[in-house]
């Protein structure tokens, strides 16, 4: 299991968004929707405010969940990192936080979706984050 977790919106007061990573079509799979449906209460909650996640930096994220007129909700997601105001983006921690927050998900949604095939997928796309020990 991944150390992400989820937690109430933090307060934005000398922070900001900082826009890293869309999902435009989480739909491809029911399971994605029904799993972001089900964690978030977006059944309940819909487009009236963002998931928000704690990574293993400690780094809280915001999950804007997207809507499309004639698709059913949420048909996408963005990811985005709430940092200080002036404070550059840790791009090396964010590319750790993405990867953990992606495990928490495809542990989350299950069935044909694995951890064990995410990571080789990462680890044939050489991306740095699945390469270390989980």
């Amino acid at each position: 299991m991944t150390d992400v977790g989820i937690i109430p919106m933090p307060s934005l007061d000398g922070m900001r968004l900082a826009f890293v990573l869309a999902e435009d079509r989480i739909g491809h799979d029911p399971e994605f929707r029904a799993f972001f449906t089900r964690r978030f209460d977006l059944g309940r909650v819909g487009l009236s405010r963002p998931g928000c996640l704690r990574a293993p930096s400690g780094t809280a994220y915001a999950l804007i969940f997207i809507g499309r007129s004639g698709e059913a909700f949420p048909s996408g997601v963005e990811i985005h990192a709430i940092v200080p105001a002036l404070e550059p983006l840790d791009e090396a921690r964010t590319d750790c936080d993405l990867w953990a927050i992606l495990r928490w998900i495809v542990e989350g949604v299950g069935g044909i979706w694995t951890v064990d095939a995410l990571e080789a997928t990462g680890r044939l796309f050489r991306i740095p984050s699945a390469m270390r020990p989980a």
